[in-house]
């Protein structure tokens, strides 16, 4: 199961990469998040990813993303940050410092697994 992240915030592509960079550290998700493969339009050599891709199956994944999405949008920063997600059914939901704490039942309306994902 895949789910689809991006950020929006003032700088997206750095945010998302910072996004990348926190998610690579947590043992259980090493691996599972990367960015997003990007095909370059006629003419361009290549750019930037704007989305990560995180490969979630059983095991407790989701929960541990949960956490470490939770866990990065409640460090101290200077300017505010939206992570967005997209489930495989196309559910989308956003997360940000002020809800935090929903951080699990938010990614699972997204997965598709909770009450309020239809």
């Amino acid at each position: 199961m895949e789910l689809q992240l991006w950020v929006e915030g003032a700088d997206p592509v750095e945010e998302l990469e910072d996004l990348g960079d926190w998610l690579s550290q947590e043992p259980e998700l090493r691996g599972r998040v990367k960015p997003a493969p990007v095909i370059p339009s006629k003419g361009e050599l290549g750019g930037l990813p704007d989305v990560l891709i995180a490969a979630l199956g059983g095991g407790g994944l989701a929960s541990a993303l949960a956490a470490s999405l939770s866990a990065y949008l409640s460090q101290p920063r200077r300017r505010s940050v939206r992570i967005k997600m997209k489930g495989p059914q196309g559910q989308e939901v956003e997360v940000d410092a002020q809800c935090a704490g929903d951080a699990e039942r938010l990614l699972r309306i997204a997965l598709g697994q909770a009450e309020g994902s239809q």
